[in-house]
């Protein structure tokens, strides 16, 4: 999925404003880029030589952080981001990101499950260590036991450094904490989940509370809403015209009128883009380490990556939270 459609033009003062920190991942000892470039595109709507050309970018912009998955343009994704680390010779300036769980050739949580994606992705990544590996999917037909002894020998093993969940609920995340600690194994230290500024109540709530008390660092997907909160979707006839327009329209409602309305006029203010805006916004957030955010093209990260150097107001948040609640 496409998740950012920034438009173009538009100050975001990327070379001048202060230099972005990274951002401790939840327990662990990664240190990570505070945006997080999605490979979701890449083999996918994104070919070649522009996946190649948006990696730059976002490197070029500062960025060090790529997510990707086993699943992505079955394993498509994997591969040019593989090739393009070795033709840059960057694998150390890199923190690598990568899921397991929805591959049709490995699918599901299960210990054979888990090691053969895990081979598989390190020959198309062409490196030798995962940093950080996202279980994809909750498998609650594989005892938590089964999954987290598979991942705790990867890691032990060094293929994998550290390992997080994704879509996992409250209560499974408390589960999966209980029997690491009877086990004696790795822990989860990372999320990704659905947040953003129009999907806001998946995550706030019980979910926040037990990443706080675990201390997880979350990465909100979907961070744009699937390029809804950039500001190219206004109308029903902007859905027609972009072939990604589908997967915005939910959200092309008056709650989410709103929301644009605000974020048009915090980024005014600011000069910056409304993706900016609503990016800022999440970094804000409690417990948020990173976005994951995809785009289709290197001219939408400018946009993207003035985020974490365009801190907000105590007015500014305040006016988004009301107007998202």
């Amino acid at each position: 999925m496409n998740d950012s459609q920034a438009p173009r033009g538009g100050a975001t003062a990327v070379s001048t404003a202060p230099v972005v920190l990274p951002r401790r991942l939840g327990p662990s000892a990664l240190q990570v880029y505070p945006i997080a470039l999605s490979g979701t595109v890449f083999g996918w709507t994104a070919d070649g030589p522009t996946t190649t050309a948006v990696l730059d970018r976002y490197v070029e912009l500062g960025g060090t952080f790529v997510d990707t998955a086993d699943s992505y343009a079955g394993g498509r994704s994997e591969i040019m981001i593989g090739n393009w680390m070795r033709g840059r010779g960057n694998r150390d300036a890199i923190t690598l990101a990568t899921k397991v769980g929805k591959s049709a050739d490995h699918p599901g949580l299960s210990a054979p499950a888990i090691r053969a994606a895990v081979e598989a992705s390190l020959r198309r990544l062409r490196v030798e260590r995962i940093d950080l590996l996202f279980l994809h999917i909750d498998d609650p037909g594989v005892p938590f036991e089964e999954t987290l002894l598979a991942v705790d020998e990867l890691i032990r093993a060094g293929d994998v450094r550290y390992f997080g969940g994704s879509d996992h609920t409250g209560e499974r995340l408390l589960e999966a904490r209980i029997a690491a600690g009877q086990l004696g194994v790795a822990h989860m230290v990372a999320l990704q989940k659905h947040y953003n500024l129009v999907h806001r109540d998946e995550y706030e709530g019980d979910l926040a509370r037990v990443a706080a008390q675990l201390d997880v660092g979350v990465l909100p997907r979907f961070a744009l809403a699937a390029g809804f909160l950039s500001g190219k979707y206004r109308s029903r006839a902007d859905l027609e015209r972009e072939r990604r327009g589908a997967e915005a329209s939910r959200y092309l409602n008056r709650r989410g009128l709103r929301v644009i309305a605000a974020l048009d006029r915090v980024a005014h203010e600011l000069g910056v883009e409304p993706a900016t805006v609503a990016l800022s916004w999440l970094l804000s957030r409690p417990r948020v380490v990173a976005p994951v955010v995809s785009v289709s093209g290197p001219q939408q990260l400018d946009a993207i990556m003035a985020a974490p150097r365009t801190p907000l107001a105590r007015h500014h948040l305040t006016e988004l939270d009301r107007v998202s609640a």
